[in-house]
């Protein structure tokens, strides 16, 4: 609560200073928690009230929120984050938002923020301006990552069957957040305990809180026992957080017991040691009482050493004492002793003993009291049969070991020294063992290890390979180092001593190349293929080209004497702009076809005509085709000339034949200039065709290249 009176206001320097001038008749009265606690993820309801004691009626225009404000002189005006602000006329309060004004203009001032971030933890400031007159209440908010803490109130002294009421108390409240307090014991699976338990809630200016009140009538037994209060999200139903008590129950010693420490029966003239036990007591006990011989002794320890006792010693009892005395029940002394000079007896055989030997053992004593005794037998410490003999019919070498055998009596029982059972046998149970396993990588090393049992020790060793010849190895392991994949295969091992000779099963080492053998193999074999691919791509290419000479000498054997021709590439190409003297050589239409020229020279009077010619013309003919249209270089003789000319004044046997004469431009018959030689073949092909008989002599074909 604050209080200003009717003058200049000066708050506190934890507040921040601000100067306030009221009149005389103002005074604020505002009520609150000044702190409050809760984790992130809850939420805060802060209750708070309040009253103006003024002449006027005046309600409240604006309330303002601040989070870790602070005051500014320069401004005289307080700073911070506004986590609310609301005027005239009041809003309702909206669910939706995060902080909510649930109070109204004249008396109430209560916040609730949902939920609450870990960022408000700090400080808050609730201005309040009235037309004439303001405050600003602060408040301590504690924000937690986790949920808080709770505490578990006990009473003074918790004594056993007495009402005890302890209270489980959380420093927080929040209508709305369903939060539930829950009590559990140590030992107490059934929570018998929840419905002894209430749960009250505080939510006022002055508390917030949420407690539970467990009221029972404690045990002995519940000392020491760890009493728990949890707190639970009754939407999330899981646990948020729990305290934890030890109840100090106080009560009388409890569960006292007279115990005879002597490891063994007492006998006749022992010392006999006794001790005065309890199981529990709060406080601890500080004195012992013992009634023996019909006497009572107090002595602050719990031990009685009774020298040389009696054979006919009176019941003893003990008793515990704190603040209370317990007694224990009597014990009576019973002095007797168990079975003297037990001992194993081989009856057969006599000597030493054969695998399939009929063998047979028997327990005696020398004296017991009482003289009603029972037999046991055990080997290697394991329970046998009940009996005075042991007897084998076969025995194996299973039965090897050692023997002993117990005589009980109500008393006690003894027990004989050890009897050791040798059984002799030949080689047994033979395998070959290998390590580091049956499975090894090349330049490794394998262990091969031929297990036995057998009595006498094995003498010799001989091994095996998978071939069944001798490896000429006599000891019992064999070492494969390095491994190899020759090694690879089954193994066996024959062991012999002086009782026989018996072989092993085979067992199969397995030698893996390494990554090196396996690498040189792989590039040997893409070697191979990559050697065939060549060979068979050459071979293919060979094929070809020879397919193709075999063409083109076929194409020139069937031509006639007196054409010549140009196989062209397959070449696609724009023609080029013409120079002044160049004239159109490119006929896109005559591409991938043969073009040739036929030419025919005039015949004398005293010439042959030849077979396929046309004689009566008397004129040189030139002839361009193509599959689609006929071109005419320039560099030709025109027919046209020659059909006006006579016949060749000259008689011999000149030849006639037309010089071809190169486009300038940069096209011929589409071969790109300066490229390489065509695929195809182009020449022309020349045949004497000059006046008169045609000597025999000349028949040979002339051939010009023509390159571009």
């Amino acid at each position: 609560m604050h209080l200003l009176g009717p003058s200049l206001l000066l708050l506190g320097k934890d507040y921040g200073l601000e100067y306030l001038a009221f009149s005389d008749s103002s005074k604020w009265r505002v009520e609150h928690p000044h702190t409050l606690y809760s984790w992130e993820g809850a939420c805060v309801w802060i209750p708070c009230t309040y009253t103006v004691y003024s002449g006027s009626k005046d309600e409240l225009e604006e309330l303002i929120v601040y989070r870790n404000y602070k005051y500014d002189e320069a401004t005289k005006s307080f700073e911070g984050f506004i986590l609310y602000n609301d005027t005239k006329p009041w809003k309702r309060p909206d669910p939706l938002e995060r902080v909510q004004f649930l109070g109204d203009q004249r008396s109430n001032c209560t916040i609730h923020i949902n939920p609450v971030l870990e960022e408000d933890d700090g400080w808050l400031g609730l201005r309040m301006i009235k037309k004439n007159s303001k405050w600003m209440a602060r408040i301590d908010l504690n924000v937690s990552k986790t949920p808080l803490p709770l505490q578990i109130q006990l009473p003074p002294e918790i004594q056993e069957f007495r009402e005890a009421t302890l209270t489980c108390l959380l420093n927080f409240s929040c209508p709305g957040y369903n939060i539930q307090l829950q009590w559990s014991l140590e030992g107490d699976p059934g929570g018998s305990l929840k419905e002894r338990a209430i749960t009250l809630t505080s939510l006022t200016t002055k508390t917030i809180s949420t407690q539970s009140k467990l009221t029972f009538q404690p045990r002995w037994t519940q000392h020491g026992k760890n009493l728990t209060c949890q707190l639970w999200d009754g939407k999330a139903e899981q646990m948020l957080s729990k305290a934890t008590v030890l109840l100090d129950v106080k009560h009388a010693p409890k569960e006292v017991t007279t115990v005879i420490e002597n490891p063994t029966r007492i006998q006749e003239g022992d010392t006999v040691t006794l001790s005065c036990n309890y199981s529990s007591s709060n406080p601890r006990v500080t004195q012992y009482v013992w009634n023996f011989q019909g006497s009572q002794m107090k002595q602050p320890h719990e031990v009685l050493i009774i020298q040389k006792v009696a054979w006919n010693p009176r019941p003893i009892t003990c008793a515990a004492c704190n603040q209370w005395c317990s007694w224990a029940p009597i014990v009576n002394l019973d002095v007797q002793y168990a079975p003297k000079d037990v001992r194993v007896q081989q009856i057969i055989p006599s000597s030493e003993i054969r695998s399939g030997n009929r063998v047979r053992l028997e327990c005696n004593f020398s004296s017991s009291r009482p003289r009603d005794v029972r037999f046991f037998w055990k080997k290697n410490g394991i329970f046998l049969k009940e009996g005075k003999e042991l007897s084998f019919n076969s025995v194996s070498p299973e039965d090897a070991g050692n023997y002993n055998c117990f005589v009980n009596n109500s008393i006690g029982q003894t027990m004989s020294e050890a009897r050791t059972l040798q059984v002799l046998y030949a080689p047994r149970m033979l395998h070959v063992a290998i390590s580091p396993k049956d499975q090894v990588m090349e330049g490794k090393k394998a262990i091969l290890t031929c297990e036995n049992d057998a009595n006498p020790p094995v003498l010799q060793y001989t091994w095996f390979d998978w071939k069944n010849q001798n490896l000429h190895h006599y000891d019992q392991m064999l070492r494969l180092d390095p491994v190899k994949i020759q090694h690879s295969g089954a193994y066996r091992c024959e062991a012999t001593n002086q009782l026989g000779r018996v072989q092993s099963p085979p067992s199969t080492l397995t030698v893996y190349y390494s990554p090196e053998t396996i690498g040189r193999r792989v590039a040997v074999g893409v070697g191979f293929c990559l050697a065939t691919l060549l060979l068979a791509f050459w071979g293919v290419k060979l094929q070809r080209s020879w397919k193709r000479i075999r063409s083109q000498q076929g194409l020139q054997e069937s031509s006639s004497g007196q054409s010549f021709f140009v196989r062209k590439q397959k070449v696609r190409r724009a023609p080029l702009s013409e120079e002044p003297n160049s004239l159109g050589c490119y006929n896109p239409v005559m591409e991938d076809a043969v073009s040739y020229a036929a030419l025919r020279f005039p015949v004398g009077d005293n010439d042959t005509p030849r077979t396929g010619g046309s004689g009566s013309s008397k004129q040189e003919e030139f002839t361009q085709k193509s599959s689609s249209a006929a071109i005419h270089p320039p560099s030709f003789r025109d027919a046209r000339t020659l059909e006006t000319e006579g016949p060749s004044p000259n008689t011999d046997d000149t030849v006639t034949y037309s010089v071809l004469k190169k486009c300038r431009v940069g096209d011929y018959e589409n071969v790109l200039p300066n490229s390489p030689e065509d695929e195809g073949i182009h020449y022309s092909e020349l045949v004497h065709l000059g006046v008169g008989e045609r000597p025999q002599a000349q028949e040979a074909v002339e051939y010009v290249t023509l390159k571009h």
